[in-house]
This record gives structure tokens, sequence and C-alpha cells, in this order.
């Protein structure tokens, strides 16, 4: 099985990824995790950060000669910035020269300080932040490298991006599209919905306000039978759902068309199945999931991102020194960050995926792996 952890702060000197359970033999390399990092900076709407990132990486641990070794594998990602910041955020005895007492309304600065006991802002900004989501991209391009020997493919497309939604009757993209869908300004596959998608972003940002939006991840050739109906901590969906909630500014995910299900009668609800030198589904409405089970169908996956809570015109708050109102702090931001969270849940829906393809397959080393895949996918075959 796999384990991740990340560490470091938004202005630190740099992010820490560490992927524990890898299989010896799989390809790495660090020109692979800056192509994936460069991805998560897509996007019309982003601030001048992006501009700024420019993710230097180094692999301190678990790759010796381009492939992995069995051990854990930790990269990391040093902030550029770092100079600009290493007396404000300098981990010896010191004081900060501005304290943030004035918290900003959807982030995580009010319960962060009243739960950690500080009156500082910053000291729960630094983790809290996006930035953070750097760190789980490494830990995403590794699990797909581990995928793509098994035969799956994960990526994501925009779907909306405030009140605007690709038309109901787009195509499905498949991984042969994902190049196509990178050269998008805002990340979409179906091209009759960017230009009013910028449009929105352009008001937004005229406003000085915000948007959010819906991203879909897909997965491709999974294998039936991942994940468990025998273990509630174990079903695929809500392993996915979870996951991918925890992104920052995500507060909705949908498995296939779960939000339709729920308003239809069951005689339009369900995929019908039907035999034809093996099983197939009539429809992928359950997003190929049933009963926290893989269906063999491509897995779907949507995530709904709220606007980012940031604005150029700060929001009401309270001064938590004088408990006085005021208006909240500012940091550099963005107008509109989804097209980089379809990236980010990429990442995580990879990763949920590489860790049951670990559990199901094993194997220490990538060829043990590969051949009890074939195995299994040669025994359904059959049945």
């Amino acid at each position: 099985m796999l384990r991740f952890i990340t560490s470091g702060e938004s202005h630190g000197p740099g992010l820490v990824a560490t992927v524990e359970g890898l299989p010896s033999g799989l390809i790495v390399s660090t020109e692979g995790i800056a192509s994936e990092l460069a991805r998560r900076r897509l996007g019309y709407g982003r601030g001048p950060r992006m501009r700024l990132e420019k993710d230097e990486l180094e692999i301190l641990a678990g790759v010796r000669f381009g492939v992995t070794l069995g051990g854990p594998v930790t990269v990391l990602i040093r902030n550029t910035e770092w100079p600009r910041w290493q007396e404000e955020m300098s981990p010896e005895p010191g004081t900060a020269r501005k304290v943030e007492t004035k918290p900003r309304p959807g982030h995580a600065d009010l319960v962060g300080m009243m739960k950690y006991d500080t009156h500082d802002a910053r000291d729960i900004l630094e983790r809290a932040s996006a930035r953070e989501t750097a760190a789980r991209t490494v830990v995403g391009y590794l699990a797909k490298q581990v995928l793509h020997n098994v035969g799956i493919d994960v990526f994501s497309h925009v779907t909306a991006i405030g009140p605007i939604s690709i038309p109901e009757d787009s195509e499905l993209p498949t991984p042969q599209d994902l190049a196509a869908i990178d050269d998008s300004e805002v990340r979409v596959f179906d091209m009759r919905a960017e230009a009013e998608m910028i449009t929105a972003i352009e008001k937004a940002k005229a406003d000085r306000d915000t948007l959010g939006g819906t991203v879909q991840v897909l997965a491709y050739g999974v294998p039936p039978g991942l994940g468990s109906h025998v273990h509630w901590d174990r079903k695929l969906d809500g392993l996915l759902a979870g996951a991918v909630m925890s992104i920052q500014a995500i507060k909705a995910v949908e498995i296939g068309a779960g939000i339709r299900q729920s308003q239809s009668l069951g005689s339009d609800a369900h995929d019908e199945i039907f035999y034809d030198t093996e099983y197939g589904r009539g429809s992928n409405r359950a997003g190929g999931l049933e009963g926290g089970m893989t269906t063999g169908g491509v897995v779907s996956v949507s995530a709904y991102m709220k606007p980012i809570a940031t604005l150029m015109r700060a929001l009401a708050t309270v001064d938590v020194t004088t408990k006085e109102p005021a208006k909240a702090f500012r940091e550099r931001s963005d107008v509109c960050a989804v097209p980089a969270a379809g990236v980010v849940a990429e990442q995580m829906v990879a990763y949920v995926l590489a860790n049951e393809v670990m559990r199901s397959f094993g194997g220490d080393t990538v060829k043990d792996l590969v051949a009890n895949a074939e195995a299994y996918r040669a025994r359904l075959a059959s049945f």
C-alpha cells in the first residue's frame, strides 16, 4: 500500500513530498515531475505568483539512475521566493515584522488561530495555502507512473467556470485529448465554452472579484473490482470523494451523474448490464463505481470549487486583537484557479487508484505488479 505526507509552508524554503510503498523499478525523472508541476500552473485568471514559481526540484531519496529502489521517495520543491521571506519565515527564535490580525473569511485563518492559540494568521495560512498542492502534484506524478504500468490513464478537464458550463451534448474526452485540453486557456475540452469562460473571468477581475467552477477527473483502463463492498473504509467511491474533498477550496464531490441520479426514477438511473464476449453496460451514470468497487467503466469524479476567498476588495472581518470590525488583509491571489484545481484533482484520484492497485496486485517490483495485474485481467476475461 502507498502512503504519503507533505510538509512545508507557502513562503518557506521549500515543500517536501514523501511517498512510501512504491515498487522498485518505477521510472522517475525530474523532467517528468517538472512537466506535471508546470501543468498545475496553467489556466487563465492565475495571479502573478504563477510567473514567479519555477519549482526547482531535487529528488532526495528513493531513486537511483532514474528508477525507484523500493524505499520511500522524497522530493524537495524549493521556493524561489525564499530569499525575500527568510526573515519573516525564519525557523530561528524571533518576532514577526508584520502580524496579520485580520483573518480572511473563507480561509482557515480564524479557526486555525483559535485552534492553535495564535493571534498571527500567518502561522495558519502558510500551511493552509494551496501552494501545498505542488507537493501533492509530485505524489500524483509518482502514482501515475504506477498506473501507467497497468494500463490506467488519469486526466481532467474543466466543465464549468462560474455560471458558464460546457454544453450538455459535449463529448467525453479520452486520454488522447489531454494535450488539446492543456492547450486551452481554461483547460476545457469543448471549445464552444472557452470564450464565454474567459469573458466571465475577465468580468470578475474587473469587478475585483473571484470565480469558482467544476472539473471532471476521468480514469480510463480501470479493471473491475478495485475497492471493496465489505469494509466501509475501503469503499472506493468514499476514498475518492475524501481525497478530492481534501483539496483546498473544493466544497463538493460527485461520482458519475450522482446529482442527476438523485433526481431520477430508478428505471432511468442505473447502468443496465449486457454480455457480448464480455460484460458491458449500456451507460455509465454510476461513474464506473458500484458497491464501493470499480465496474470496469470510465471512473468519473467531479469536483466543485468555491470562488477563491482572497478578493481584491476585502471582505468584512474582525481584528482578533482589538475585536473591532475591520477589512480582511490581502495576500497575492488569483481570480480563478479552476483549471489548476483540475490538475490537482487528477493527482488525488491517481493516488487513490494507485493505492488500490498496489493493495490488489501487490509486488515489490514493477515486474511483479504487472504480472499480477495481467493475471487478474486474464481471470476476469474468462468469467
